[in-house]
Protein backbone atom coordinates (compact mmCIF):
# COMPACT_ATOMS: atom_id res chain seq x y z
CA UNK A 1 0.00 0.00 0.00
CA UNK A 2 0.90 3.77 -0.72
CA UNK A 3 1.06 6.74 1.22
CA UNK A 4 0.31 9.83 -0.58
CA UNK A 5 0.76 13.25 1.64
CA UNK A 6 -0.12 16.77 1.26
CA UNK A 7 -2.73 16.48 -1.11
CA UNK A 8 -4.31 19.64 -1.51
CA UNK A 9 -7.94 20.46 -2.96
CA UNK A 10 -10.74 23.19 -3.04
CA UNK A 11 -13.11 22.82 0.25
CA UNK A 12 -15.92 22.31 -1.53
CA UNK A 13 -14.16 19.10 -3.80
CA UNK A 14 -16.53 16.88 -4.73
CA UNK A 15 -15.23 13.42 -4.12
CA UNK A 16 -14.50 12.02 -7.25
CA UNK A 17 -11.88 14.94 -7.43
CA UNK A 18 -9.62 12.63 -5.03
CA UNK A 19 -9.71 9.73 -7.38
CA UNK A 20 -8.64 12.15 -10.37
CA UNK A 21 -6.01 13.47 -8.21
CA UNK A 22 -4.85 10.24 -7.33
CA UNK A 23 -4.56 8.70 -11.04
CA UNK A 24 -2.52 12.10 -11.91
CA UNK A 25 -0.16 11.86 -9.21
CA UNK A 26 0.71 8.51 -9.76
CA UNK A 27 0.44 8.34 -13.69
CA UNK A 28 -1.62 5.31 -13.26
CA UNK A 29 -4.68 4.46 -15.25
CA UNK A 30 -8.27 4.52 -13.61
CA UNK A 31 -8.01 0.20 -13.98
CA UNK A 32 -4.41 0.03 -12.24
CA UNK A 33 -6.46 1.71 -8.34
CA UNK A 34 -7.40 -0.67 -6.38
CA UNK A 35 -8.62 1.74 -4.02
CA UNK A 36 -7.75 4.21 -1.51
CA UNK A 37 -8.66 5.25 2.11
CA UNK A 38 -8.28 8.83 3.70
CA UNK A 39 -5.60 8.38 6.79
CA UNK A 40 -5.73 11.93 7.55
CA UNK A 41 -7.85 15.35 6.54
CA UNK A 42 -6.91 18.75 8.08
CA UNK A 43 -7.24 22.76 6.72
CA UNK A 44 -4.85 25.05 5.00
CA UNK A 45 -6.45 28.09 6.33
CA UNK A 46 -3.70 30.84 5.71
CA UNK A 47 -5.83 32.08 2.93
CA UNK A 48 -9.09 33.10 4.00
CA UNK A 49 -10.55 33.38 0.43
CA UNK A 50 -8.52 29.58 -0.39
CA UNK A 51 -9.28 27.47 2.01
CA UNK A 52 -8.04 23.81 0.88
CA UNK A 53 -8.33 20.29 2.72
CA UNK A 54 -5.15 19.11 3.06
CA UNK A 55 -5.07 14.57 2.91
CA UNK A 56 -3.28 11.80 3.51
CA UNK A 57 -3.54 9.20 2.00
CA UNK A 58 -3.83 5.31 1.67
CA UNK A 59 -3.83 4.06 -2.06
CA UNK A 60 -3.65 0.60 -3.20
CA UNK A 61 -2.57 -0.41 -7.09
CA UNK A 62 -1.11 -2.77 -9.12
CA UNK A 63 2.65 -3.04 -10.04
CA UNK A 64 3.25 -1.09 -6.83
CA UNK A 65 7.30 -1.30 -6.85
CA UNK A 66 7.43 -0.01 -10.29
CA UNK A 67 5.32 2.48 -9.34
CA UNK A 68 7.99 3.68 -6.63
CA UNK A 69 10.64 2.87 -8.51
CA UNK A 70 9.04 5.75 -11.21
CA UNK A 71 8.49 8.38 -8.55
CA UNK A 72 11.34 7.87 -5.87
CA UNK A 73 12.22 11.61 -6.56
CA UNK A 74 8.70 12.34 -5.30
CA UNK A 75 9.12 12.09 -1.30
CA UNK A 76 5.39 12.68 -0.74
CA UNK A 77 4.93 8.99 -2.06
CA UNK A 78 6.31 6.24 -0.08
CA UNK A 79 4.87 2.99 1.30
CA UNK A 80 2.49 3.27 3.85
CA UNK A 81 3.41 2.16 7.66
CA UNK A 82 1.89 -0.21 9.28
CA UNK A 83 -0.73 1.92 11.66
CA UNK A 84 -2.00 -1.62 13.68
CA UNK A 85 -1.92 -1.95 17.28
CA UNK A 86 0.34 -4.85 18.32
CA UNK A 87 -0.36 -6.68 21.72
CA UNK A 88 2.88 -7.11 23.39
CA UNK A 89 1.77 -10.62 24.67
CA UNK A 90 -0.81 -13.35 24.55
CA UNK A 91 -2.45 -15.18 27.97
CA UNK A 92 -1.46 -18.31 28.77
CA UNK A 93 -3.70 -21.04 28.55
CA UNK A 94 -3.11 -22.17 31.77
CA UNK A 95 -4.00 -18.97 32.96
CA UNK A 96 -4.94 -18.88 36.87
CA UNK A 97 -4.74 -15.73 38.70
CA UNK A 98 -6.86 -12.88 36.10
CA UNK A 99 -5.53 -9.61 36.50
CA UNK A 100 -7.38 -6.84 38.37
CA UNK A 101 -8.20 -3.05 37.01
CA UNK A 102 -9.26 -0.51 39.59
CA UNK A 103 -11.64 2.14 37.90
CA UNK A 104 -13.59 2.85 34.90
CA UNK A 105 -12.23 5.76 33.24
CA UNK A 106 -10.75 5.95 29.94
CA UNK A 107 -7.14 4.03 31.09
CA UNK A 108 -9.40 1.69 33.18
CA UNK A 109 -11.92 0.63 30.72
CA UNK A 110 -8.95 0.33 27.76
CA UNK A 111 -6.98 -1.32 29.89
CA UNK A 112 -9.11 -3.87 30.49
CA UNK A 113 -10.42 -4.00 27.00
CA UNK A 114 -6.75 -4.82 25.58
CA UNK A 115 -6.35 -7.50 28.36
CA UNK A 116 -9.28 -9.01 27.36
CA UNK A 117 -8.19 -8.97 23.71
CA UNK A 118 -4.80 -10.38 24.85
CA UNK A 119 -7.10 -13.45 26.85
CA UNK A 120 -6.44 -12.02 30.19
CA UNK A 121 -10.39 -12.23 31.69
CA UNK A 122 -9.60 -9.02 33.66
CA UNK A 123 -11.67 -8.09 36.96
CA UNK A 124 -12.62 -4.38 36.38
CA UNK A 125 -13.50 -2.77 40.07
CA UNK A 126 -15.35 0.38 40.42
CA UNK A 127 -16.39 2.36 43.50
CA UNK A 128 -18.76 4.50 41.90
CA UNK A 129 -21.96 4.41 39.94
CA UNK A 130 -23.10 3.95 36.59
CA UNK A 131 -22.39 6.50 34.23
CA UNK A 132 -26.62 8.09 34.18
CA UNK A 133 -26.89 7.96 37.46
CA UNK A 134 -23.59 9.54 38.36
CA UNK A 135 -24.18 12.88 35.73
CA UNK A 136 -27.02 13.17 37.92
CA UNK A 137 -25.11 13.44 40.97
CA UNK A 138 -22.64 15.64 39.21
CA UNK A 139 -24.60 18.05 38.17
CA UNK A 140 -26.27 18.07 41.12
CA UNK A 141 -22.93 19.04 42.68
CA UNK A 142 -22.65 21.64 39.85
CA UNK A 143 -26.01 23.40 39.74
CA UNK A 144 -26.80 23.28 43.81
CA UNK A 145 -23.38 22.43 45.40
CA UNK A 146 -24.38 19.50 46.79
CA UNK A 147 -21.53 17.05 47.23
CA UNK A 148 -21.71 13.23 47.08
CA UNK A 149 -18.45 12.29 48.07
CA UNK A 150 -19.61 8.55 46.80
CA UNK A 151 -20.34 9.80 43.12
CA UNK A 152 -19.06 13.14 41.85
CA UNK A 153 -16.99 13.80 38.78
CA UNK A 154 -14.10 11.69 40.16
CA UNK A 155 -16.07 8.15 40.43
CA UNK A 156 -18.03 6.33 38.70
CA UNK A 157 -17.98 4.21 35.67
CA UNK A 158 -16.13 7.06 32.73
CA UNK A 159 -14.40 8.49 35.11
CA UNK A 160 -13.54 12.02 35.41
CA UNK A 161 -13.55 11.75 31.42
CA UNK A 162 -16.76 11.30 31.22
CA UNK A 163 -16.92 15.34 31.46
CA UNK A 164 -14.67 16.43 29.52
CA UNK A 165 -15.03 16.69 25.74
CA UNK A 166 -12.89 14.49 24.33
CA UNK A 167 -10.84 16.06 21.90
CA UNK A 168 -8.07 13.80 20.82
CA UNK A 169 -4.66 15.57 19.34
CA UNK A 170 -2.18 14.47 17.01
CA UNK A 171 -0.31 11.36 17.91
CA UNK A 172 2.59 12.46 15.73
CA UNK A 173 5.23 10.90 18.70
CA UNK A 174 2.44 7.55 19.16
CA UNK A 175 5.04 5.19 17.53
CA UNK A 176 3.02 2.59 19.20
CA UNK A 177 -0.30 3.64 17.98
CA UNK A 178 -1.80 3.59 20.48
CA UNK A 179 -4.29 6.98 19.55
CA UNK A 180 -5.05 5.02 16.30
CA UNK A 181 -5.34 1.74 18.29
CA UNK A 182 -8.36 3.85 20.60
CA UNK A 183 -10.45 5.83 18.17
CA UNK A 184 -10.00 2.60 16.09
CA UNK A 185 -12.39 0.85 19.09
CA UNK A 186 -14.51 4.19 19.46
CA UNK A 187 -15.08 3.46 15.75
CA UNK A 188 -16.13 -0.25 16.01
CA UNK A 189 -18.48 1.13 18.87
CA UNK A 190 -20.58 2.95 16.94
CA UNK A 191 -18.49 6.14 16.46
CA UNK A 192 -18.34 8.46 13.17
CA UNK A 193 -15.85 7.04 10.70
CA UNK A 194 -14.39 10.45 10.39
CA UNK A 195 -12.66 10.20 13.47
CA UNK A 196 -10.31 7.98 12.12
CA UNK A 197 -8.87 10.47 9.63
CA UNK A 198 -10.06 14.30 10.75
CA UNK A 199 -7.80 16.75 12.19
CA UNK A 200 -8.82 16.78 16.64
CA UNK A 201 -11.09 14.21 16.31
CA UNK A 202 -14.03 15.46 18.37
CA UNK A 203 -15.40 12.16 20.42
CA UNK A 204 -18.50 13.73 21.60
CA UNK A 205 -19.67 15.95 24.52
CA UNK A 206 -22.02 15.27 27.31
Amino acid sequence: MLRLNNIKLPLDHPKSELVVTILKKLGIQPDELLGYSVFKRSYDARRKDNIKLIYTLNVEVRREKEILRRKRKDNTIRLAPDTGYKFVTQAPDNLIQRPLVVGTGPCGLFAGLVLAQMGFDPIILERGKLVRERTVDTFGFWRQRKLDPESNVQFGEGGAGTFSDGKLHTQIKDKNHRGRKVITEFVEAGAPEEILYISKPHIGTL
